[in-house]
C-alpha cells in the first residue's frame, strides 16, 4: 500500500502537471468497490471545474477544485488502496484493464485512476480532515502525548491512523530502526528520550523517502509512471534474514497485530 512519501509523490507531480487544468469530462468504471461516493455526484462535482491545487493528507490525494467562477467546491478525494494509481496520460494511449476512472482534461491529456485489486477509493466531499495528526509537522510534546499510557506495541501505535495519518509499515520499522527501538515494547514504556529519538527519525526517514520518490516494493508508481528509490536504502524492512547494515546481526521477522515487522535484535533494544 501507497504510504506517506509514496502518497506525497504522487500529489507533488500532480500538482506541477494539472494545476490550473480543467476537467471537462468524467468516465467512471462499471465495478462499484472505488467509488465511496454515488458515481453521479462524483461526475457532478467534476466535471467542468478547475484544479486549483493537488496536495496529501495522510494517505489520501486531495484535489481542491474550484467553479468556473472561482469559488471553491467539493474536493475529490482519492485514497489509492493497496496497488492504486493516478497518471496522467495522452487521450490515444490505450486503456489499461484496471481503469475505473478518467478525467478529460481541457489540456487535451486524460488523468486515470488504476487500480488492480479495488482497495482504492474515489469520493467527494466538501471538506475533508485526515484522522490523525500529520507525521511531517507534528511537534515533539504532541508527538509524546499520543503513546502516553498506550499499552498497545509502539509499531502499532505508529500504525495507528486516528493517531498519525499517513505512516504503514515501511517507515515505521525504519523510523524504529534508526531510533534503537524494537517494535514489540510497548509504547507507554518508552522514556522521553526514546520518544525524542523516534520522533527524529520517523521525520528523518519520511523526508528521504520523499527525496528519493518513495519505495516501489510492489505496484507503486508515480504520476508519470516512474518507480521510486527509496527501498534501495531500507535497513530493515523486507530484509529478513540479511546482515543489518551496522551489526551484521541477521535481521528478523516477526508478525505483529496481522502486520509484518523487521528488526535488528541487537541494535535495537
Amino acid at each position: 500500500m501507497p504510504e506517506l512519501p509514496e502518497v506525497e509523490t504522487i500529489a507533488r507531480g500532480l500538482a506541477k502537471r494539472i494545476s490550473g487544468d480543467v476537467i471537462e469530462s468524467v468516465w467512471l468504471g462499471s465495478k462499484p468497490e472505488p467509488l465511496k461516493s454515488p458515481a453521479s455526484e462524483i461526475e457532478a462535482a467534476l466535471r467542468g471545474k478547475r484544479i486549483s491545487t493537488v496536495r496529501r493528507l495522510g494517505k489520501h490525494i486531495v484535489f481542491d477544485l474550484e467553479s468556473a467562477s472561482g469559488s471553491a467546491s467539493a474536493q475529490w478525494i482519492v485514497h489509492l488502496g493497496m496497488t492504486g494509481s493516478l497518471l496522467v496520460c495522452p487521450p490515444g494511449l490505450e486503456l489499461e484493464k484496471h481503469t475505473h476512472a478518467v478525467l478529460q482534461l481541457a489540456s487535451g491529456r486524460e488523468l486515470r485512476f488504476v487500480d488492480p485489486r479495488r482497495f482504492g477509493r474515489l469520493s467527494v466531499i466538501e471538506k475533508f480532515e485526515a484522522p490523525g495528526a500529520e507525521p511531517l509537522q507534528i511537534a515533539f510534546d504532541d508527538f509524546a502525548v499520543l503513546f502516553h499510557k498506550r499499552k498497545t506495541p509502539i509499531k502499532s501505535a505508529l500504525l495507528n491512523q486516528s493517531l498519525l495519518s499517513g505512516v504503514g509499515n515501511i517507515y515505521a520499522d525504519e523510523a524504529l530502526f534508526r531510533a534503537r527501538i524494537r517494535p514489540r515494547r510497548r509504547a507507554a514504556s518508552l522514556t522521553r528520550d526514546e520518544l525524542r529519538r523516534l520522533h527524529q527519525a520517523l521525520k528523518t526517514v519520511l523526508k528521504e523517502a520523499i527525496k528519493l520518490g518513495g519505495s516501489s516494493v510492489s505496484d507503486y508508481v508515480d504520476a508519470d509512471g516512474e518507480e521510486g528509490f527509496f527501498q534501495l536504502k531500507h535497513r530493515v524492512y523486507g530484509r529478513e534474514g540479511k546482515p543489518c547494515r551496522i551489526c551484521k546481526t541477521p535481521v528478523k521477522r516477526i508478525v505483529i497485530a496481522g502486520r509484518s515487522s523487521h528488526y535488528c535484535p541487537r541494535c535495537q533494544k
